[in-house]
């Protein structure tokens, strides 16, 4: 992460992505409501009181995802290959590296989702419990392969990270392969267009097809538009190219969304446009008290998406087993579950998604730094 010093001072000031930051903070609570909505019971007993904000909350909030799948694309093209450049040192390493940042912590919630579950069916009789877990099942999530070998997901969201890890090794394997292609000639636009054709593949065709839903091509329309959004917004480009650089983005999306109209489409296209134009901007890790509320809610995102649904099936057991089946009980359960998978998620990022990624680190470090344009072997 770049830094910004104080004149006259050793002291650096970090900055952080401010957009992406508050885009990440309010998807990740949208998430949680979402499945605090959709698997109840507390929903069901709260929605006389708020039908309209529980139904939207159950429909819709789960497009928040998409917010997810394009900022993805946008960071792992800037830390790929930040100029679009063809290549890449090492495929394995570098997808090696993305399954130890994942699946460690990954790992970790499932065994506390297996325990919740457990605890769960103590308390109550709910179709959002999950049957005991088998080996085969737990090896598999471990694998990030629950999905495609068919075997129950231990969590909600628990696709999610499979998928994350399929779309990003999938965009490595790309660049690598641009690299072999482009052999020691320099063609920086080879792989934006490499990329544009996979994205347009997952509009136009598997992104309609619901069996392709547990591999990466279902979803690479709207990580492909994240990572076009970074390399077509370089701020190199000249000016008059901008409009014309929108347009690589805009075009295949609408033309996807006229054949087949999809909300999350539609979402994903309006936030690489807006990441095309405020995705670079920076400000100061501290710039106002507002901001630190923001980044810290981002930084503890991704922990707060792997405990929440544990944290929230336990909360549901606890008031649908104790707590009067009024509609204001209920929905103070809901309250409760939002606040306390915050909380859970502040520690997990603290206790152990932190403490893992710093014990994990000597195997994460590239052995060198990354080639982005191949070169001959003599």
């Amino acid at each position: 992460m770049k830094t910004a010093g104080v004149p006259g001072s050793t002291t650096t000031i970090p900055k952080q992505f401010a957009l992406i930051n508050l885009l990440k903070a309010g998807a990740a609570q949208l998430i949680v409501l979402h499945h605090l909505a959709f698997y109840g019971p507390m929903s069901d007993a709260a929605r006389p009181l708020m039908p309209a904000l529980v139904d939207w909350l159950d429909q819709y909030a789960r497009i928040a995802v998409q917010v997810f799948l394009v900022i993805g694309g946008f960071l792992a093209a800037k830390s790929l290959s930040p100029r679009g450049e063809p290549g890449i040192a090492s495929p394995v390493g570098t997808i090696w590296r993305r399954y130890l940042k994942l699946a460690p912590a990954f790992m970790v919630a499932m065994l506390l989702a297996i325990a919740a579950s457990a605890l769960a069916r103590v308390w109550m009789d709910h179709d959002s419990i999950s049957a005991p877990a088998t080996f085969w099942q737990v090896l598999a999530h471990l694998f990030l392969l629950h999905d495609v070998l068919g075997f129950e997901a231990l969590s909600a969201g628990a696709w999610y990270v499979a998928i994350d890890f399929q779309l990003y090794a999938s965009l490595t394997l790309l660049l690598w392969l641009s690299g072999r292609i482009a052999g020691e000639r320099r063609q920086a636009g080879l792989v934006p267009v490499i990329v544009l054709f996979c994205t347009c593949a997952s509009l136009l065709y598997f992104n309609r097809k619901g069996d392709w839903d547990v591999w990466a091509l279902y979803f690479f329309g709207s990580y492909g538009l994240g990572a076009l959004a970074w390399w077509m917004s370089d701020p190199d480009h000249r000016p008059g190219a901008i409009v014309l650089l929108l347009m690589t983005i805009v075009v295949p999306a609408m033309y996807a969304l006229d054949m087949d109209y999809r909300i999350r489409i539609a979402v994903a296209l309006a936030v690489a446009c807006i990441l095309f134009g405020f995705g670079r901007v920076k400000l100061d890790r501290y710039a106002g008290g507002g901001w630190k509320v923001v980044n810290y809610l981002a930084q503890i995102s991704y922990s707060v998406f792997l405990v929440h649904f544990p944290v929230c099936l336990v909360v549901n057991a606890v008031f649908t087993r104790f707590m009067p089946d009024q509609a204001e009980w209920q929905a103070f359960g809901m309250l409760t579950a939002w606040m306390a998978s915050l909380a859970a998620g502040a520690a997990f990022c603290r206790w152990v998604e932190a403490p893992l990624g710093r014990a994990l680190v000597s195997f994460t470090k590239p052995a060198a730094a990354p080639v982005y344009v191949a070169k001959a072997v003599r």
